[in-house]
């Protein structure tokens, strides 16, 4: 199935418009809004209320992932900011329920303060995280060089990609342009290069300010979208593709310097092995200017289940 020029034109006209209905500040101050834990009876807990209105069948990973990591620097000494983090996804998260955030203080030093972050929703822990701050000292630095990209003026708008994908039902599609904080260009190989390379260049839609935490935790949110599909690349799949269940399993991140997310940032991905329905996604982030300020990396599980015989 596929769609004619007209119909993704179409489609991409009344995503346009919806886009147009929506003011940017709105929309950024609604993903501000998740990092607003709200203190629990209890010293180092945290809840998060559920959504009046769920759109989404599961909690965004992003989403567990960046609260916690507020959650674990609300705990942290102001000197010493996220260096790393390390999480899993145990169970799929309700939006429709409230969120409960455990922080445990595994350690406390000069240098270093270790974090280790519960979730539960329900009693039951759904995602849990460990966090480690450093205090900024010198020493020797080096980094790999940002690849040769083409600059987010000349990569595609994720819209125009979704907008031809006969798999994206108009519903999703219309849900889709409700709920974009950044903007968004992105850049893939042919589905007939089979490559694992893609990069998506990202830009926050508003300003949020001078908090480094604030602009951490938007790059913790940011740094789930996009990775997973570095693995279906390879095999023509991508999260629309009928019978595929695709899912987050565990996820990594290093903060090498701060970040402005308002301005344009890119992710370049890629995946070194997929195989017993798993698959290794990694990335680097770079700022314009060609510093790296972040890396990632993601297993993820990558479930195919084969039409029906007749189907």
């Amino acid at each position: 199935m596929s769609l004619t020029p007209e119909e993704m034109q179409a489609r991409l006209d009344r995503v346009r418009e919806i886009q147009a209905s929506f003011s940017p500040e709105k929309v950024v101050r609604g993903v501000t809004r998740l990092f607003d834990l709200v203190p629990a009876d209890e010293p180092d807990e945290f809840t998060f209320p559920a959504f009046d209105k769920p759109t989404r069948q599961r909690i965004f990973g992003g989403q567990v992932i960046a609260q916690a990591l507020v959650a674990a620097a609300r705990t942290v000494d102001s000197g010493k900011t996220a260096h790393s983090l390390h999480a899993y996804f145990l169970r799929g998260g309700d939006e429709a329920k409230p969120l409960h955030f455990r922080v445990h203080r595994d350690f406390d030093g000069r240098s270093f303060a270790n974090r280790r972050v519960v979730v539960r929703q329900d009693g039951k822990v759904i995602f849990n995280l460990t966090a480690s701050f450093h205090a900024p000292e010198p020493g020797a630095a080096h980094q790999a060089p940002m690849p040769d990209v083409l600059p987010p003026e000349e990569c595609a708008e994720l819209v125009e990609n979704l907008a031809a994908d006969p798999n994206v039902s108009d519903a999703q599609l219309e849900r889709m342009a409700r709920l974009r904080p950044f903007e968004t260009r992105n850049f893939r190989p042919s589905s007939t290069e089979r490559g694992t390379t893609h990069y998506q260049w990202y830009r926050l839609a508003a300003p949020i300010g001078d908090d480094p935490l604030l602009h951490r935790a938007f790059l913790a949110y940011v740094s789930d979208m996009g990775l997973l599909s570095s693995s279906l690349l390879p095999h023509g799949f991508t999260w629309s593709t009928p019978g595929l269940f695709s899912t987050s399993l565990d996820h990594a991140m290093w903060f090498h310097d701060d970040i402005r997310v308002d301005d344009w940032f890119v992710y370049v991905m890629d995946s070194d092995w997929t195989g017993g329905s798993r698959g290794i996604n990694r990335g680097l982030i770079y700022r314009r200017d060609g510093t790296l300020i972040a890396s990632a990396m993601q297993e993820g599980l990558l479930r195919i289940t084969p039409p029906a015989p007749g189907a």
